[in-house]
């Protein structure tokens, strides 16, 4: 006969937590189930709740293995379970017949409930209580849940309730007023490496710090996770935990690599970078993780340049520890955020694509060429040191102020000005061609509103009726006054306007003193009632509106 080999048992169960000396992560609650059962204050029914894999079900074994600690010294609820009591064998294998176990997934209706119900009615085995754990308790259906309220009110005195959920928020609110609500927390990411390297040294396993972040990283949090990934990994490695081996195991692009694909995209040298891609592509990470790892390390430049103590972190790799603090203080905060909206967006575009790679480039593309734009503050800034300097020149040679084709906006008299933006070389044309056009130019107000007409800006024509008063007008300036509650900017939409009409820079003031006249609609108006009011003092006019009293005139039109 063959010699009889044990089967292999997984790290997740070899080292599940037997007591909650050895429960890592909880320490609040464990104070709370401390402090309870000193002063016997212990309820009869728990909620646990939490991300997957962060101790739930291990924590409501060990809560049934304190409720029914029994020594020589009889029975006794007691949190400190350094030594094994007469029940605690039993309820660690989960075949104790007083600690009931039920998976809400799989036993959701209402007759399932029922048997719980029938069942509280009698007393305990051989354990001070009998303990019911309900796993993945929010999957119950309404009925089930209505009909678990009443006895889980008011149970008999020998029976515990506990339940766990990842998603609380599914659990009727009745259910939740009964219960005594624990939140366990995702483990932090030193503690977790603290337990990952104390179970490799009980193994003895040989493991390097970057592979045990990565593993870390993945598992989110989440104990059940990482141990499960650092079974794989040690399995992947030959009973070794590399670096290496763990990128090809998760399909990691090498964080060294993505940060100089990082600093190639954001330096702008987008063929490099796009050759960085097609090089981590071809060496089996996928497109979605390259776009989801680029993202990480925005969001950890972003964090760095707000928590600088964020770079502490154990989960980081030494390249990240390095190099982040510096990339942080290159790119300011606007740059970083707007290249966190295009990664997640196309994060998404990605995911969803027929040809992820394909999809992949274009983001990379667009993030190069968006972070080559300016920002809202560097935009301004650079508009008002060409105020300055311009304003400076006009100063200086009052004589370029007409005529002069480079001008962008001027300071003068107090009058808030705005004038069209300068032409790029793109939209420049040869001196010959430009002459040659007939290009309108307007010689007064008037033909200004024929000119926004003609262009069928409506906008322009509607400001220019009614919303401006022309103060004085000339060949390459205006002067206009504002109708009281129009907004500014239609100064420096009307000096744009003009420079795509004429081809040339016209400066346009605001003026600082009252306009009297009207504008031209307040004219027009003014204009049509003393139309109004000579008809009504015409006789004929009179004589209808005598015999017909309820009409009124409508319109008026001179006749020749």
């Amino acid at each position: 006969m063959g010699e009889n080999v044990s089967p292999y048992l997984v790290l997740a169960r070899k080292y599940r937590p037997l007591s909650f000396n050895e429960l890592i992560g909880q320490d609040a609650m464990v104070q709370t189930f401390a402090n309870a059962f000193k002063s016997n204050r212990i309820h009869h029914a728990f909620m646990l709740t939490g991300v997957r894999g962060v101790g739930k079900t291990t924590t409501a074994r060990i809560l049934a293995r304190a409720f029914n600690f029994v020594d020589e010294n009889g029975a006794k609820p007691n949190i400190d379970l350094k030594t094994n009591g007469e029940n605690c064998s039993a309820i660690i294998d989960g075949n104790h017949v007083d600690v009931i176990e039920m998976d809400a997934a799989s036993n959701t209706g209402i007759d399932d409930i029922r048997e719980i119900i029938d069942s509280v009615k009698y007393g305990p085995v051989s354990a001070p209580y009998k303990v019911y754990i309900i796993d993945e308790v929010h999957m119950l259906s309404k009925q089930a849940f209505n009909g678990l309220l009443k006895t889980l009110e008011e149970p008999p005195s020998y029976v515990k309730f506990i339940f766990a959920t990842t998603e609380i928020q599914k659990v009727p609110v009745t259910i939740l007023s009964r219960c005594q609500r624990f939140d366990l927390q995702r483990i932090n990411a030193d503690v977790m490496s603290e337990y990952l390297l104390t179970i490799l040294e009980k193994e003895n396993i040989a493991t390097e710090n970057e592979a045990l972040s990565m593993i870390v990283r993945a598992g989110d949090g989440s104990v059940r996770d990482c141990l499960s990934l650092l079974d794989q990994a040690i399995a992947h490695g030959d009973s070794k935990l590399e670096a290496k081996n763990v990128k090809t195991m998760l399909g990691l692009a090498d964080r060294s690599a993505i940060i100089d694909l990082f600093e190639m995209l954001f330096s702008g040298n987008i063929s490099q970078g796009l050759e960085l891609f097609e090089k981590l592509y071809n060496g089996g990470a996928a497109p979605q993780i390259i776009i989801s790892e680029l993202a990480d390390l925005v969001h950890l430049s972003t964090r760095f340049k707000i928590i600088p103590a964020s770079i502490d972190d154990v989960s980081l790799t030494p390249d990240e520890i390095k190099r982040v603090p510096d990339i942080a203080n290159k790119l300011g905060m606007a740059v970083l955020t707007r290249s966190w909206q295009i990664l997640t967006k196309g994060l998404n575009e990605v995911k969803n694509a027929a040809n992820d790679k394909q999809s992949g480039e274009m983001v990379l593309i667009r993030l190069v060429y968006a972070c080559d734009l300016p920002t809202p503050d560097e935009l301004i800034e650079k508009i008002e040191k060409q105020q300055k300097i311009q304003a400076q020149q006009t100063l200086n040679n009052p004589s370029s102020l007409r005529g002069n084709e480079n001008a962008n906006t001027k300071a003068h008299g107090g009058a808030n000005l705005a004038l069209a933006q300068p032409v790029s070389h793109q939209q420049i044309k040869p001196a010959s061609k430009v002459i040659s056009q007939s290009i309108p130019m307007p010689t007064s107000y008037a033909e200004l509103v024929s000119l926004a007409a003609k262009n069928r800006d409506l906008s322009i024509k509607y400001a220019l009726e009614n919303d401006l008063k022309a103060v004085s007008f000339e060949l390459g300036r205006i002067e206009v006054a504002l109708v009281e509650g129009v907004n500014p900017s239609i100064i420096a939409t009307l000096a744009t306007r003009l420079k795509s009409w004429t081809n040339r820079v016209w400066l346009v003031t605001i003026s600082s003193k009252e306009a009297l006249q009207p504008t031209i609609r307040e004219s027009q108006d003014a204009e049509k009632q003393s139309e109004f009011d000579a008809a009504y003092e015409d006789e004929l006019v009179k004589a209808v509106l005598e015999v017909f009293p309820s009409s009124k005139l409508v319109d008026v039109k001179i006749r020749d």
